[in-house]
């Protein structure tokens, strides 16, 4: 070996192993934001459907009209399921809307990172929205 190629491999080691860090980061963390995004989705729509089931019967029955009962009530039963998910999933908006035919809840899951929050990113939320209306047949 030469001289002045002394060492070289240390620096290509150290640069090396920066890389791979960096590549797990990615591979690891990015799983976790592409995770809780498709959970934050299935939350949202578990609570929305669980929202369009609260049905205002009376109303159906006398008109025959599907119709959702108030806001507070539909919305209720949507943070009964957010809630029974644990910690770091929250409920962002409900709402009833196209004339109390349907319901939008919106949910969001908070993910952290692992290699990438070394480096000062320590995660971030993930947002999911769904919109669900009962299905009369």
């Amino acid at each position: 070996m030469r001289k002045d190629e002394r060492g070289s491999m240390s620096v290509f080691v150290v640069l090396f192993s920066v890389v791979v860090f960096l590549l797990a980061g990615l591979l690891v963390d990015g799983g976790a934001a592409i995770n809780a995004r498709l959970r934050a989705a299935d939350v949202a729509e578990q609570a929305a459907r669980a929202g369009a089931d609260e049905i205002d019967q009376d109303h159906l029955r006398e008109t025959g009209e599907m119709r959702l009962l108030g806001e507070q009530q539909v919305c209720a039963r949507a943070d009964e399921i957010v809630s029974a998910q644990g910690d770091g999933v929250n409920r962002g908006e409900c709402s009833v809307g196209d004339g109390q035919a349907q319901v939008t809840v919106t949910v969001t899951v908070r993910w952290e990172a692992f290699f990438l929050g070394a480096l000062g990113f320590p995660g971030s939320e993930m947002t999911g929205e769904a919109v669900a209306a009962p299905e009369a047949r």
